[in-house]
């Protein structure tokens, strides 16, 4: 169970990941260098576009870090990191306008979104159970109780990862549709915004992905400790 070649597939998602991960950092310090034409911060951005929305109800806070940007629909409140909220560089009207993207999904109450909130708690008791009875399951030999729960728990992590796709790639939709008509930024600097976002959502598709490759071990296994 310990050492066996299903840990590639782990390894492979954990390279995905950094890969990723590198990537975005990457591309966000090369735009954040970039400042917009018009000259105006993300705050002022954010602001502008969720008044555009009608959305009134949702504060702008400032939040330590970098790119520990989100967007808190139970409290109602867009947060923009230090290296985000007074910046006027294309990758941090970006960010600001991707986060908008999600007050805007949560006031029009787009179903996916609405199913991942609804996700959250199972997910949360699903991470703190599934790998001890999957573990404890194939130990004790209870191949037909334990390891299956275990696994039914994990896969709604996946489920989880797989439902956000949706979310963060309309989020990002939104975010350049409404830029590039608000004019806040300008033709040459879209695409530049357009690379930022893409590159944040390779983040995601890489823990998707390795969220499926984990799966996908938990059944080899499982089906081999059967056999």
């Amino acid at each position: 169970m310990f050492y066996d070649w299903t840990y590639f597939l782990v390894i492979i998602g954990a390279v995905l990941s950094l890969w990723a991960s590198a990537g975005v950092k990457k591309t966000y310090s090369k735009y954040a260098k970039v400042l917009a034409m018009r000259g105006i911060t993300a705050t002022e951005a954010a602001e502008h576009i969720l008044h555009g929305a009608g959305i009134y109800d949702v504060k702008i806070e400032r939040v330590a870090g970098n790119l520990t940007d989100h967007y808190d629909s139970s409290s109602k409140v867009l947060r923009l990191s230090d290296t985000v909220y007074d910046s006027s560089s294309i990758a941090a009207i970006g960010v600001a306008a991707h986060e908008c993207g999600h007050a805007i999904q949560d006031n029009e109450e787009y179903v996916p979104l609405r199913l991942r909130h609804i996700l959250v708690p199972i997910v949360n008791f699903g991470n703190r159970l599934s790998m001890p009875l999957f573990i404890i399951g194939l130990l004790l030999g209870l191949y037909d109780t334990l390891v299956p729960i275990g696994i039914f728990l994990f896969s709604f992590a996946v489920l989880f990862q797989f439902i956000t796709l949706p979310v963060e790639f309309n989020a990002s939709a939104r975010a350049v549709a409404i830029l590039g008509d608000s004019g806040m930024v300008t033709g040459d600097e879209l695409p530049k915004v357009k690379k930022v976002l893409r590159a944040a959502a390779y983040t995601y598709l890489a823990a998707a992905a390795a969220s499926a490759l984990q799966l996908l071990r938990l059944l080899l296994l499982a089906r081999r400790r059967r056999d």
